[in-house]
């Protein structure tokens, strides 16, 4: 059977999906969240059927197509189709048996990711297998076999220069922005260091969120390799590139419940390095009070784990486990952010301790992973790298390859309106918490604002007197910052005693 493509001109962001009136559907024995397969000429497009009873939204004869259809057909509205209903990919089987209880071998896992990586299931199964995946806890085995999977279904970056280096921070800790200085230092050490990196999910800003304030970060492979291989580093937004791609999707389900399963953020993490050619990576593992790994014991046992499966796909992997009982850096926020970096590479008092001495301390171990330091020296190399303006230089050179241009960080657009928060009491800061100042940041806009957020003047264990500024929150929207401020007269994030 043929029929006429009506374009629906929207995009799912990923799936691809086909609509039908439904009295078609019901001629050809079709039901809603079935496959059908659409060909035209010699290709052809596997899409979950969406039914409409409208015959405005799709007339009779027609399929409404989305726009992710017509790029793999290479098709658009008016020409004609064929339709045949698809059958189930094996994968789901897969799923179900995950869901039962069993045991997934890698061939299992590399046809689920491959389905994934494709678009080939849809959100429900794709969420089923998030949901037997976190409640069956995977074996360490399948961890393994599933970090093989994702790397394997993914575009590899082949660089010749070796070692190749990458770093990894759990996360859960507001600002704490050190790789935009530790590649500089490691680059200007003569390391090779194709950095990926995430955009925010519920901070304030991810890291390229950050980058993004100051040049460009969605690049294909093609152009991160060039921009490599001209001066050893690059900030790019891993979400650009095909690398590792079913990871994506699956963070996109876990989202909305805040799933956070411990084996597939293992297998995600693992496999973006490895999908860079990484050879030596640093993981910081932040644990405290309000960061995402609370207990020394689970962020000790999420090291083993780290090593085991490093190891298992030959990358030399270092973890640390340090402070994350408070943000890190003062600004939190893309704009404010990328300020107390800058300051940082360019060896300005405004930058902010905490942020500049995790750094040094970080790059230090990893130029003596890769032989560019002895033990123990490591740190005063990349002391001497930040200080010399060498680190700011080969930042500069970063900006410039990516297609921004240099700017002072003082330059740096900060949002238009501002509200002061101030202490209540006089005494201590005994904590700070993680995920409410990050909350007052986003409520300001952040990241999807970039110049919105929260600037810190004070940290944990400092002493404050009553009416003393505790932060400022940034906005663009009068609206906005009332929204904010309402966040603080809840809880202003700080405990003093």
């Amino acid at each position: 059977m043929k029929l006429k493509i009506k374009d629906m001109d929207v995009e799912t962001g990923g799936p691809l999906v086909a609509v039908m009136h439904v009295d078609d559907a019901k001629m050809l024995d079709f039901h809603h969240g079935d496959r059908v397969r659409l060909t035209y000429k010699d290709r052809k497009a596997v899409s979950i059927l969406n039914l409409a009873e409208s015959k405005r939204s799709v007339p009779i004869g027609s399929i409404g197509c989305y726009e992710e259809v017509l790029r793999k057909l290479g098709a658009k509205g008016g020409q004609k189709v064929g339709i045949a209903l698809e059958e189930k990919p094996a994968s789901v089987q897969y799923i179900k048996k995950k869901l039962n209880g069993g045991t997934l071998t890698y061939k299992e896992f590399y046809q689920i990711v491959s389905d994934i990586s494709q678009n080939k299931l849809n959100d429900i199964e794709l969420t089923y297998f998030v949901s037997a995946c976190h409640t069956n806890v995977m074996t360490l085995r399948e961890t393994i076999d599933l970090t093989k999977a994702m790397i394997a279904t993914g575009d590899v970056l082949k660089l010749k220069k070796k070692p190749v280096i990458d770093k990894h921070c759990v996360g859960g800790v507001a600002g704490n922005r050190t790789t935009m200085i530790i590649v500089p230092i490691l680059a200007a050490a003569g390391l090779t260091v194709p950095k990926t990196s995430s955009r925010s999910i519920t901070s304030p800003a991810g890291t390229a969120d950050t980058v993004e304030v100051l040049t460009k970060v969605s690049f294909n492979v093609d152009r991160m390799k060039k921009i490599v291989n001209k001066i050893g580093a690059c900030m790019v937004w891993g979400g650009s590139i095909n690398l590792a791609p079913a990871d994506d999707r699956i963070i996109r389900v876990e989202h909305p419940l805040s799933i956070d399963s411990r084996s597939q953020l293992l297998a995600s993490i693992i496999a973006k390095k490895a999908s860079v050619s990484a050879t030596h990576v640093l993981v910081d593992i932040p644990v405290g009070r309000g960061a995402k790994i609370e207990t020394m014991d689970k962020a000790r046992d999420l090291k083993r784990q780290f090593e085991v499966i490093g190891r298992s796909v030959g990358i030399s992997i270092k973890v640390i486990i340090t402070d994350g009982s408070q943000p890190i850096g003062n600004g939190l926020g893309p704009a404010l952010e990328a300020r107390d970096v800058m300051w940082i590479l360019r060896n300005d008092e405004k930058g902010p301790r905490d942020l500049r001495k995790k750094s040094v301390m970080m790059a230090g171990l990893i130029l003596e992973m890769a032989g560019k330091a002895r033990k123990g020296q490591g740190k005063e190399k990349a002391l001497d790298l930040l200080e010399s303006g060498k680190a700011y230089k080969k930042m500069q050179e970063i900006i410039r390859a990516q297609g921004g241009k240099v700017k002072r960080p003082e330059d740096l657009p900060i949002a238009k309106f501002a509200q002061d928060v101030f202490a209540a009491k006089s005494g201590r800061i005994t904590h700070i918490d993680n995920t409410y100042i990050s909350k007052i940041a986003r409520a300001a806009g952040a990241p999807r604002d970039s110049t919105a957020g929260v600037y810190l003047y004070l940290h944990k264990n400092d002493l404050v007197k009553k009416g003393e500024i505790l932060f400022t929150i940034y906005s663009n929207s009068r609206q906005r910052l009332d929204f904010a401020r309402e966040q603080t007269r809840l809880n202003v994030g700080f405990e003093i005693k």
